[in-house]
């Protein structure tokens, strides 16, 4: 007889406008959400998979479901690391472990995992590639935020102008950019005197993913982070004589256990830690955020592009985002479902 019923839906939602990177722009996305019910309390796990891994709601769905019996038979979050490789499968089952352990226990996912009392982190807000005036005209309108991203394609020019255009619209908000992949070293030598220029605090993911050792004494001053890079905790101890900062991802990595665990691995090895964010709704920020509680740089602003996000949701005010116990695994969803 089954310990635990388990529902695996895929989901659709759309973004409010077209979401523009390097090489990819985002309009919809399929999600998928694991609930697993011991028949009185449940958890539950939202995932959208890695894009340029080819991790699709359709990939992901068919491993969690090859692994239903195990799960079903109460397979806890440390045998899932084994059933299951790192990606979105994963994370969603291991979210749904984490919020229906901490529902049993009486306590919040924070509380379970050791960690303080939770506190709202500033998060930063992230402008679509475009037009440097555009861009400009978003960093505007994001009047609250205390740090902004800018996406860069690796058009070198054009990115500079962006840049430029951005640091004169918010000459104070703390800015840092993300290449995706989309430079080569011999550009990117290119684009870092700009970037001092314009005071910019983090440099994300310039190389494509497998050139890593292309940094290895490349000397920037300003700060490069490991995200494409950095899909899980085996490649976190390559990171250090390259980069400077590893960027946690649930869905790259499997959730919420190996998220910890890289959070803790990279402080090891003297690296700074950052929490992201693929497309996706408040109940996918929420352990995000508890990752973020160790981190010196979030950015989880999915659900701020979405039509519709889920209620209760994550609140954002002041540049800071908050995920409270009503949003995933806290204890006063126990009440709920009882």
């Amino acid at each position: 007889m089954a310990t635990l019923q388990m529902h695996v839906a895929v989901e659709h939602v759309e973004l409010a406008a077209p979401f523009r990177i390097s090489g990819f722009v985002f309009e919809r996305q399929e999600i998928v959400v694991v609930t697993l019910s011991d028949g009185a309390l449940r958890g539950r796990g939202e995932a959208s998979g890695v894009y340029y891994l080819g991790d699709d709601a359709k990939k992901m769905v068919a491993a969690i479901e090859a692994c239903r019996a195990e799960i079903e038979r109460g397979a806890g979050r440390e045998s899932l690391q084994h059933l299951l490789p790192p990606g979105g499968a994963r994370n969603a089952v291991d979210c749904a472990l984490w919020e229906l352990d901490a529902i049993r226990s009486g306590r919040s996912v924070w509380q379970l995992a050791g960690l303080r009392a939770a506190r709202p982190l500033v998060t930063t807000f992230t402008l679509s590639a475009d037009d440097p005036a555009i861009m400009a005209d978003g960093a505007r309108k994001y009047s609250s935020a205390r740090a902004i991203k800018m996406k860069l394609t690796g058009e070198i020019d054009l990115d500079g102008a962006r840049v430029r255009a951005v640091r004169a619209a918010r000459p104070g908000v703390w800015l840092g950019v993300d290449a995706n992949q989309g430079y080569d070293i011999a550009t990117l030598g290119r684009l870092i005197p700009v970037l001092v220029e314009a005071n910019v605090s983090l440099l994300e993911q310039p190389l494509a993913r497998g050139r890593e050792a292309d940094l290895q004494g490349f000397n920037s001053p300003v700060p490069i982070a490991a995200d494409e890079s950095a899909l899980s905790l085996v490649d976190v101890p390559g990171l250090v004589g390259r980069f400077e900062v590893v960027n946690i991802k649930l869905d790259k990595c499997g959730g919420l256990t190996e998220g910890l665990a890289m959070a803790a691995k990279g402080r090891e090895l003297g690296l700074k830690v950052m929490v992201g964010n693929m497309v996706g709704t408040s109940l996918a920020m929420a352990p995000g955020f508890v990752v973020g509680q160790l981190c010196d740089v979030v950015d989880l602003d999915g659900p701020i592009f979405l039509e519709r996000d889920r209620t209760p949701a994550a609140t954002y005010a002041d540049g800071k985002i908050w995920c409270g116990e009503d949003v995933w695994g806290g204890r006063a969803l126990a009440s709920q479902q009882t």
